[in-house]
């Protein structure tokens, strides 16, 4: 498979991992880790990780991370790694929408700086 194919399946999977992993913090809300003694601390991540969407926002970062490694099998690290910064884009432009965070307009200028650099870098 084409190495650039394969980064833009990696960066996918992972954005949408972080997004799951949002999604299923914001319907936990607020669980501290900090909870008392060792049994508060167990219940806190049994409780985190028995939610779906934190489960498989952690599946599917996993199975980004197995394909990450057959891209390094295969390119240069130096290419290969500014390529994953175009999941900082692809996760504040998602948030942006499916979350309604804030964009501000510094932020979409360094989404743009982001993508300039992303651009300069595959034509090398």
């Amino acid at each position: 498979m084409n190495p650039v194919i394969m980064i833009l399946i990696c960066v996918g999977l992972l954005s949408a991992g972080e997004l799951l992993l949002k999604k299923g913090m914001l319907a936990i809300n607020d669980v501290s880790l900090y909870s008392k003694g060792i049994m508060g601390l167990v219940y806190s991540f049994t409780y985190i990780f028995s939610n779906i969407y934190v489960f498989s926002g952690f599946f599917l970062i996993g199975i980004s991370s197995l394909i990450w490694l057959m891209i390094l099998s295969k390119v240069e690290l130096s290419y290969a790694y500014p390529m994953v910064s175009m999941g900082y884009v692809l996760v504040a432009i998602l948030s942006w929408i499916l979350f309604k965070e804030n964009l501000s307009i510094v932020r979409w200028l360094g989404i743009a700086m982001i993508c300039g650099g992303v651009y300069l870098i595959s034509r090398s």
